[in-house]
């Protein structure tokens, strides 16, 4: 190539200067088989550039050729000048050719590259899940192994007592003693006691035994967030060493995949409703390490034999019979536990059924907690429909029982269960116990003002097993709080992924968002279209088909005509992974965001969670501290901030807004954390108020002095612990009326 540009050069600067023969005829003969070559490269594109050994051998051939035979044609030995520029052209296309090949055969090898990473984390991901599913399965051993018990107790081949204590000494057993029961679980029912009986020794006695009676459970059965309450809370009490159990209908829309060991217990199960007894089919399996029993009506199969699960005129009926039929159950397994834990309106008749009808059943040693999601709705029916499943309504149907407080003529489930419960949780993530009742409580106010004491506000967790940065499988670069130089390499990654231009410093916005977006759609564009001419990359998804807003979103993005917005329209489990790990700032519907959790999952993978409405938060002047500490913690950074002011802080300040990403990732947000904290304070609460009722029935009541001290105690105590007023020898919710009857 240099002698032919030389040449080249030669002729431009002198046209009289005559070409030596024999070079001509070597550019002559080269032209033609060269251009023959790189023509054939563009048509295969298998050519390396190089001449072939045929087209070497004719050359050299060429060469040998007498030169004087050409000597006599010397006007034709001259090659043209357009003749060379000619060849520099197609040497220079090909040249442009081969670059493209190659920058495609690059960015091949990357994809490759980036295909196996992806097939070695999937194969780390198996490895960690197959691990973690043998933790499960110990869990899942011991909890097959006390079903089998139920089901033996419902047959009559053992005796209550018993099982209670066959239970006892297979809950407070180590786990590693799971593998040991495996070896028996195989062996007939019969042979099964046997070898129950031969074990000796017991370990540590477990904190609580409590049972769930409620209505969803996240995977088998979710529609809102008690699903996932449900089971994110039982999985964190059962890390903690306490024995949890769920007791569910068993609906038609189940996910009995979900379902480990399903079985139709053998025994006849029958339960009181509309003045008859009813057979049940009861059935068990593990649920993520949870035993879980199934309740099956028989003549009102119907009750749980729909499309939904919620949204009937007669589901008063249908979970009215579901409670009743779980009380008689735990009585008929002869099941004793310390806490029976229910939810919402849909189970709050619990209450009052076990203490009217079922506390004097072998169950003196059980207390009740109501947790409420929220309390738009409560169930308001007609006092007789309570005799449906056993209660007195003219006993009930009182102003300071379950009479509704706006329509007197009614009964308020909801209500009842508040009244009839030892404790109420309030699940709210950002609401104090006060801003609840008197601004969310839909016409509760009194009657939770009058039972403040036995409230108290816990915040949502999320599942850290499986959203942590330090261990996310999905991620091609994890990374801790301590060392964040792997979010960088996420972001690159999630900007490749779209189709963004790939550069770390440009400050990228993820929203994952649900199908109530419509009411944010005005305030979403708006800060879109301001901090996109600031040149911030935006990528939203969606969790759920919405067609409005789909239409609403990709006519905005026509709108803008710009290249910085991505619009997913399929919820894709990998890639919300990396969106909260490439993102830098997480647009939030709410920062009480109990089913997607977002703001939890944004501080823990250090992407700040920032309110797509701003206007809507007055955290700067609410510091109440009956709220929880994430609300505590989020008003103090993030919540009092619009997404410009974000924006500004990164760019004029990014050492504080670093130190500030850091802390938020060190805090923990999970299940395990507050979350499980104040519930065992409420159970522990239930708890020691038994103590204090073991004590007052081994002392004789003639002793004043020590009855006096032991009145005092019990008051501090209700006074400290947030518990009200409670009849003190049964432990049962005081009404007004017998409050003042037992005070005189």
């Amino acid at each position: 190539m240099e002698l032919l540009m030389a040449n080249a050069s030669a002729m431009s600067s002198s046209s009289t200067v005559p070409l030596i023969p024999s070079l001509t005829l070597r550019f002559q003969s080269a032209r033609f088989s060269l251009s023959s070559s790189l023509r054939c490269f563009r048509q295969n594109g298998e050519a390396n550039g190089m001449l072939t050994g045929h087209d070497k051998a004719e050359l050299e051939s060429q060469d040998n050729i007498d030169i004087s035979k050409f000597r006599s044609h010397d006007d034709e030995s001259g090659i043209k000048q357009n003749d060379i520029w000619q060849l520099f052209s197609e040497a220079q296309q090909n040249i442009l050719y081969l670059n493209r090949q190659r920058l495609a055969a690059i960015e091949e090898l990357e994809r490759t590259k980036r295909e196996k990473q992806h097939l070695l984390n999937r194969l780390e991901q198996l490895e960690a899940e197959k691990h973690v599913k043998a933790g499960k399965d110990n869990l899942s051993i011991l909890w097959e192994l006390l079903l089998r018990l139920d089901a033996m107790v419902l047959t009559g081949m053992i005796g209550n007592k018993e099982a209670s204590d066959f239970r006892r000494m297979i809950m407070d057993s180590n786990i590693s003693r799971a593998d040991v029961f495996s070896q028996i679980l195989q062996k007939r029912d019969d042979e099964l006691l046997t070898e129950l009986r031969s074990f000796s020794g017991k370990n540590k006695k477990i904190s609580f035994h409590i049972a769930h009676i409620c209505t969803e459970m996240a995977p088998v059965v979710s529609v809102g967030s008690l699903a996932p309450y449900v089971t994110g809370l039982s999985c964190a009490l059962q890390r903690k060493g306490h024995m949890v159990e769920i007791i569910l209908p068993k609906y038609t829309v189940l996910d009995l995949d979900e379902v480990q060991g399903l079985r139709e217990v053998a025994g006849q199960f029958y339960s009181y409703f509309n003045g008859q007894l009813h057979e049940n089919k009861i059935w068990t399996g593990i649920v993520c390490g949870i035993g879980v029993t199934f309740i099956q009506p028989v003549h009102y199969l119907s009750f749980f034999h729909r499309e939904r699960i919620y949204g009937y005129s007669d589901d008063f009926e249908r979970f009215a019979y579901f409670c009743r039929a779980s009380l008689d159950y735990i009585v008929k397994s002869g099941k004793h536990p310390d806490v029976l834990h229910i939810h919402n309106w849909h189970t709050a008749i619990v209450g009052p059924l076990f203490w009217d009808l079922f506390v004097n059943q072998g169950l003196r040693g059980t207390r009740i907690l109501l947790s409420c999601q929220g309390f738009e709705t409560q169930c308001l029916e007609q006092p007789d429909k309570l005799a449906l499943c056993g209660l007195d309504a003219s006993s009930l149907h009182r102003p300071d029982r379950l009479q509704d407080n706006t329509g007197s003529h009614l009964v308020n489930i909801l209500k009842g269960g508040v009244v009839y419960s030892n404790k109420v949780v309030m699940m709210s993530s950002m609401h104090s116990k006060g801003w609840i009742i008197k601004n969310l409580s839909h016409g509760l106010e009194s009657t939770l003002a009058t039972h403040k004491e036995k409230l108290l506000v816990a915040p949502f967790g999320f599942d850290d097993s499986i959203w942590d940065p330090s261990k996310d499988k999905f991620l091609p670069e994890r990374y801790t709080a301590e060392d964040t130089t792997g979010k960088a390499a996420c972001k690159v990654a999630l900007q490749r992924r779209l189709g963004f231009v790939v550069q770390a410093s440009t400050i990228l916005v993820g929203c994952i968002f649900s199908e109530n977006l419509e009411d944010y759609l005005e305030d979403l564009e708006r800060v879109v279209w301001i901090a996109s001419k600031k040149g911030i990359q935006f990528i939203f998804m969606e969790t759920s088909k919405m067609p409005s807003i789909r239409r609403a979103l990709e006519s905005f993005q026509e709108e803008l005509k710009d290249d910085t917005l991505r619009f997913v329209d399929k919820y894709d489990e990998a890639l919300s992974h990396l969106i909260f790990a490439g993102s830098d700032i997480i647009l939030c519907q709410s920062f009480h965001d109990p089913v997607l959790q977002v703001p939890l999952k944004a501080l823990k993978y250090g992407t700040a969670p920032i309110a797509m409405r701003f206007k809507d938060y007055g955290f700067r002047q609410d510091h109440d501290l009956e709220s929880t500490k994430f609300s505590q913690y989020i008003r103090s950074t993030f919540a009092n901030m619009s997404l410009t002011e974000a924006l500004d802080e990164i760019k004029n300040n990014p050492v504080q807004w670093h130190r500030k990403i850091k802390d938020a990732m060190a805090m923990d947000f999970s299940w395990d954390a507050e979350c499980y904290d104040l519930h065992f304070s409420a159970y522990s609460a239930i708890k020691n108020l038994l103590c204090f009722v073991s004590l007052f029935n081994i002392f004789p009541l003639q002793q004043k002095s020590f009855l006096g001290v032991f009145t005092n105690s019990v008051d501090k105590f209700d006074e400290e612990d947030q518990v009200s007023t409670i009849d003190k020898a049964t432990r049962k919710p005081l009404l007004e009326e017998e409050a003042t009857t037992q005070h005189s």
